[in-house]
């Protein structure tokens, strides 16, 4: 039997949206399909200020750029994130300041953030490792209190809930993944979700390549012209329209990876050397959408032994993000990999486990029956 990684779910209304899009003749962005995304997603989890974009990395972008992030300014993140993270500021002629994580849950460490801050410091980029939600209300309480902006970089947990409420509500933007690789997909594509509403006009000028079309769209003046900075940050529509179908089914696809998650943990709390391994702490104020399951082992070296006999078994199990401090860029912006050891010594040890919505009972028990005698052999 051969366990991929990861396969994107089908809900069975892609093709006939994708079909209904090709008949409009309206494939680009901001058509009808686009407009039924943001409905929906403000009708299911109440999310005004949605602009659909052809990735989380524009999104990420869209935002810095809507917040004026530029050369000289400093912005405090984890370096335990995808590069797109950084890039964003990066290429604006910021400087990413990351900060340490914390074991409970690989996300950002609170404690860590205020020693950060300088006069430079422009904004936080906090993310939600595995889908499972950040520690945002601290982090905006920082925030506020040293006048930062929140951008959230929310990638991986798309219909995840902090306190009730859907992940990416609490920050100033946020930011939301549709790449192959997510719970939910439209190939390629993202989000940028705009929650101070004195913001969103100039997103959508930013959105259409600097120029006023929305206002002109809304009836509001007859011609659109060059009005600000901006890119091509739209989603084609026809993209949307498989969007969609992907979001309609999010209580179904949410339910069936939530439950392989359950299933992990139920399978690690029953090894009999379950305390030589670490999993995501769980927290009564975060539901988590399922995204990942990961392991935590006792080395490096043991991680990487686990991963070659999982290949052997056809079993893909893939390690973590490589820490941005300690890649060749952050080499580059002066960080050594010393700077942070709890990152570098965690993400030398983090193994995720296979996981996608249409994993079978069969699929994930040759997983877990593979996975215990390699691990059994590899720690006992």
């Amino acid at each position: 039997m051969i366990v991929p990684f990861n396969k994107p779910f089908h809900t069975g209304n892609e093709l006939a949206y994708i079909s209904e899009s090709l008949k409009s003749n309206k494939l680009s962005g901001n058509h009808h399909y686009s407009k039924m995304v943001k409905e929906w997603m403000f009708k299911k989890h109440g999310l005004e200020g949605v602009f659909l974009t052809p990735s989380c990395t524009a999104a990420l972008e869209m935002g810095a750029l809507l917040l004026g992030i530029g050369p000289g300014d400093e912005v405090i993140m984890p370096s335990y994130t995808f590069t797109s993270t950084a890039n964003a500021v990066l290429i604006f002629g910021a400087k990413p300041v990351f900060c340490e994580i914390h074991p409970k849950d690989m996300n950002i460490d609170v404690s860590k953030i205020e020693s950060l801050i300088t006069s430079k410091t422009k904004m936080i980029i906090p993310i939600d490792y595995a889908g499972v939600p950040c520690d945002i209300a601290e982090i905006m309480a920082i925030a506020n209190s040293y006048g930062l902006a929140v951008m959230h970089d929310c990638a991986q947990s798309y219909g995840s809930l902090y306190k009730n409420e859907i992940s990416g509500r609490q920050a100033h933007l946020s930011c939301y993944s549709f790449h192959d690789t997510k719970n939910f997909t439209c190939g390629e594509g993202g989000a940028l979700v705009v929650n101070e509403a004195f913001r969103r006009e100039r997103a959508s000028f930013l959105m259409e390549k600097g120029t006023d079309r929305s206002r002109m769209l809304k009836g509001l003046q007859e011609k659109y012209s060059w009005v600000d900075k901006g890119s091509s940050y739209l989603l084609a529509d026809i993209l949307a329209a498989m969007l969609l179908s992907q979001l309609q089914a999010e209580d179904e696809i949410k339910k069936k990876r939530q439950e392989l998650v359950n299933k992990y943990y139920d399978w690690v709390a029953n090894l009999k050397f379950a305390q030589q391994l670490l999993v995501c702490q769980q927290d009564e104020n975060k539901s988590s959408n399922g995204h990942i399951f990961y392991l935590i082992l006792p080395t490096r070296n043991i991680r990487d032994r686990f991963i070659e006999k999982m290949d052997l078994s056809d079993i893909a199990a893939h390690i973590g993000y490589v820490p941005l401090h300690s890649s060749s860029m952050g080499t580059n912006l002066g960080y050594k990999t010393e700077d942070l050891p709890i990152t570098e010594d965690l993400a030398g040890r983090i193994v995720r486990m296979p996981i996608f919505t249409g994993m079978t009972d069969d699929e994930f028990n040759y997983t877990i029956s593979n996975a215990t005698k390699i691990l059994s052999s590899l720690l006992t």
